[in-house]
């Protein structure tokens, strides 16, 4: 089967699946297969397919130009200098300014240069549990942290593997440690999450769920302290701005300090004996750290919730029988002047846009134009990562972003799944 350039945008949901590796073997390999796909039959609702071979023609139309990019891709890549050039959806694009890895690199990439942090080891790799054993969901924190429940509603009984990193998450799904990674994208009162963001372009995971989790937060401190006795707050930074208001009405003379999550700052006082400080987390930090409750419920909106992301090493078959969602990213070689034609794509087929986030381009973050006054200009260059309400096994989602590839010059699927769709109530019910 021939390999695909990794710097070519994936046409199709269906050029992400990878054939699943052996445990003990590297995650990785020096070329990438287009599909992996038993012949193993499979049904979807409206008849877009009744077997795996149906699903990947269906995409078809996303992955036309595949051949013609992958020859030319070569071509350049032969020519040496300058950086492997590509073709991406037709244009020749330096791949090294994608900030993507290279395929014939990822071994060095994804080595580990630093002995990992408690509690994942070298000891701890060991192949994917067998069908009926406990899932294994990494996530960034301590145990007590929001997002080791968020792990626990995604996936119940599961075996949460707490992450001192998101990037140690992401790679502990990437090295076979953990089967998912669940982490947090955004916020309804703090905002996204930028720094997952920029790591779901760097790694090759794929988006497989969404939950939606309401935080409750609640001041903790040592048995016997006193809110008066107080001389600092420790928390997460957008767990002290949401409870800002709060802390204020409770008449506390404190100094706010950032940690690097609720949960460790819980563990922070617990382990130092800190008298004269207190920690906003959750009340199951409490219980597991020895601390006491001081106020219940202190965030400044009891509609805060935080939404998650359920990551896999490959993705799931999209369906039509339930409410789907789908995220891309994209970029254009000539800055933002394709953004109304991109979003035109959806709204001509009435596809409504659930979120929309620009990013600087991290390897080119300013691109010069030329301007008639003073010779040139400077524009910043961004990437684009879009959340719409459609499945890819609709045909209105592929005929949407194969007219998306005509205005961009990168464009990546990362995940088109099930949305959440449990019913919402206020934190402060929890």
């Amino acid at each position: 089967m021939k390999a695909l350039s990794p710097y070519s945008p994936a046409p199709s949901f269906s050029t992400f699946v990878r054939r699943p590796f052996f445990p003990r073997l590297l995650p990785f390999h020096s070329v990438a297969v287009q599909c992996a796909y038993g012949p193993e039959t499979f049904s979807v609702q409206n008849g877009v397919g009744l077997s795996r071979a149906d699903w990947q023609s269906s995409c078809a139309i996303l992955a036309s130009n595949v051949v013609s990019q992958q020859q030319s891709a070569d071509k350049s890549a032969g020519g040496g200098g300058g950086g492997v050039v590509a073709s991406v959806n037709g244009h020749k694009t330096n791949v090294e300014n994608l900030n993507l890895v290279p395929i014939g690199k990822i071994s060095d990439t994804y080595q580990i240069t630093k002995p990992q942090p408690k509690p994942l080891t070298i000891t701890d790799f060991s192949p994917a549990p067998m069908h009926g054993e406990k899932l294994r969901v990494a996530y960034q924190g301590v145990p007590g942290a929001y997002s080791e429940a968020a792990a626990g509603k995604a996936y119940p009984n599961c075996e949460a593997i707490p992450c001192d990193q998101f990037e140690v998450a992401f790679q502990a799904v990437e090295l076979w440690i953990a089967d998912r990674a669940v982490l947090p994208v955004e916020n309804s009162l703090g905002g996204s999450i930028h720094r997952n963001y920029d790591l779901l372009l760097r790694h090759r995971l794929h988006i497989v769920g969404e939950v939606q989790f309401p935080v409750h937060h609640c001041l903790l401190a040592l048995p016997g302290v006193r809110k008066e006795y107080l001389s600092r707050v420790i928390s997460h930074p957008q767990a002290l701005a949401q409870c800002e208001l709060t802390l204020t009405k409770l008449g506390l003379n404190v100094t706010r300090e950032a940690v690097d999550d609720t949960a460790g700052a819980a563990e922070y006082i617990a382990a130092n004996n800190l008298l004269n400080t207190a920690a906003i987390a959750s009340a199951r930090a409490a219980e597991l750290y020895g601390l006491q409750v001081i106020a219940d419920g202190i965030q400044d909106d009891s509609s805060n919730v935080t939404r998650f992301v359920m990551l896999a090493r490959d993705p799931i078959i999209p369906r039509t029988d339930r409410p789907f969602k789908t995220s891309i990213v994209f970029a254009h070689d000539k800055g933002t002047s394709a953004l109304f034609k991109v979003l035109s794509a959806f709204a001509f087929r009435n596809i409504s846009l659930t979120k929309i986030e620009s990013r600087p381009h991290r390897n080119c973050p300013i691109r010069l134009v030329d301007d008639a006054n003073v010779g040139t200009a400077k524009h910043f260059e961004y990437m684009f990562y879009v959340d719409f309400e459609a499945s890819m096994a609709e045909t209105r989602a592929q005929n949407a972003l194969a007219e998306v590839q005509e205005f961009t010059s990168f464009l990546r699927v990362l995940g088109s799944y099930p949305m959440d769709m449990t019913p919402w109530s206020p934190s402060g019910g929890h």
